[in-house]
């Protein structure tokens, strides 16, 4: 593993959040989020042998506050091992808030019920793993699942469903939570599209919420320079049961046009991360061939939005409202080249009252990608 030096620059914004719900507005004026500081840049190098494992595709991470263990989740779907995650340590000195160094710690098998690993990739019922969250309540994981299905020009792609599991901390899926009908993967022009399932999740002390990547068949088209599209965040009670609600987060436009103009693109949500049970960031990452990446972290909130859990269709019943969002950091301007940003997790707090927020990125195994690490600090949390 090797350090590199942090970003000797200050970065700082403030998220001015929309207002509570309106039984609390009068009486608790909402906190506000700022990023006060850039603390650091950590890489992990390209490929890296670890517990006989290829270390790589990192696209969630978060903490148990417990212990200061960090989870990490890998997408790799059977080319370099199989669905796994990873335990480590980010240093971040108390005092000073200095991100000095990333090192991990042991390598976990996912596992199903039975204790069988799953099945690689263009196999029924693979994985793909793409969100990772320490439940502190129960001590147990849950991971985000965005399936897949065949596509035009990819027919042989057998379905696999999205979901999300529940895991112990060795791995082991002990159940999953029951998905709407209108998130169920089929092979026919319905449901959820190829690699827009499942790709953030977060869990507060009465809630899990799980967001999809991009927009539904019936919802409408994916992004392109000219209109953006409707990606569907879906809540459950902590506890279990039944998703309670559902709401439509507008994805942005395009930033721009791919080279060519004809060119390949893949625009959504990564990841998203609560403050509260109704405020949320969220990671929005674009692919634009000719391009490079481009990400954008957006404050949203729940409060107000229309519940769309009975509605297979956008474009039919009555009018809805989106959550709100607002601009909190244009990440292009953090580091550049922008790396495949997908994980997005709280770290410690420091002594001088400050949270941490780390920001990490999916290398794709591609030896012109980075799996980073960007540590910043926020007044609240």
């Amino acid at each position: 593993m090797r350090r590199i030096l942090g970003i000797a620059v200050a970065f700082a914004v403030t998220i001015g959040l929309a207002a509570v719900p309106a039984a609390t507005a009068a009486s608790a004026p909402p906190r506000a989020v700022e990023i006060t500081r850039f603390l650091g840049e950590q890489r992990l190098p390209h490929k890296m042998p670890y517990a006989g494992t290829t270390v790589g595709g990192l696209s969630g991470l978060d903490r148990d506050p417990r212990t200061g263990t960090w989870y990490l989740i890998s997408d790799d779907r059977g080319r370099y091992g199989p669905a796994r995650f990873y335990t480590g340590r980010l240093d971040i000195d108390p005092a000073t808030g200095a991100f000095t160094g990333v090192r991990l710690t042991a390598a976990k098998t996912l596992l199903r019920p039975d204790g069988s690993t799953y099945p690689p990739y263009g196999k029924p019922e693979s994985a793909d793993p793409e969100s990772i969250r320490y439940d502190p309540w129960t001590r147990r994981l849950l991971w985000g699942d965005e399936g897949d299905r065949p596509e035009a020009g990819r027919p042989d792609i057998p379905l696999s469903g999205l979901y999300v599991h529940r895991a112990d901390t060795q791995g082991r899926q002990t159940d999953d939570l029951p998905m709407p009908a209108n998130l169920r993967m089929t092979a026919m022009d319905n449901g959820p599209r190829r690699n827009f399932g499942i790709e953030g999740l977060a869990i507060t002390p009465r809630a899990i919420t799980a967001m999809t990547e991009g927009p539904r068949f019936e919802d409408g088209e994916p992004p392109t320079v000219e209109h953006g599209a409707e990606a569907r965040l879906t809540v459950w009670d902590r506890f279990g049961g039944s998703p309670r609600a559902q709401y439509v987060y507008r994805v942005d436009p395009l930033p721009t046009a791919p080279i060519p103009p004809t060119g390949h693109t893949d625009s959504g949500v990564s990841e998203i991360l609560a403050i509260d049970d109704h405020r949320f960031l969220a990671l929005e990452r674009s692919w634009l061939e000719g391009v490079g990446y481009r990400v954008k972290l957006y404050e949203i909130d729940l409060s107000g939005a229309t519940n769309v859990l009975d509605r297979d269709s956008l474009f039919t019943g009555e009018p809805y409202r989106a959550v709100s969002k607002h601009l909190v950091a244009d990440l292009d301007k953090v580091r550049t080249p922008v790396q495949n940003l997908e994980s997005l997790a709280w770290g410690p707090r420091l002594r001088t009252g400050e949270c941490t927020l780390v920001i990490g990125s999916d290398d794709n195994f591609d030896a012109e990608e980075t799996t980073q690490f960007l540590a910043f600090a926020t007044r609240t949390c």
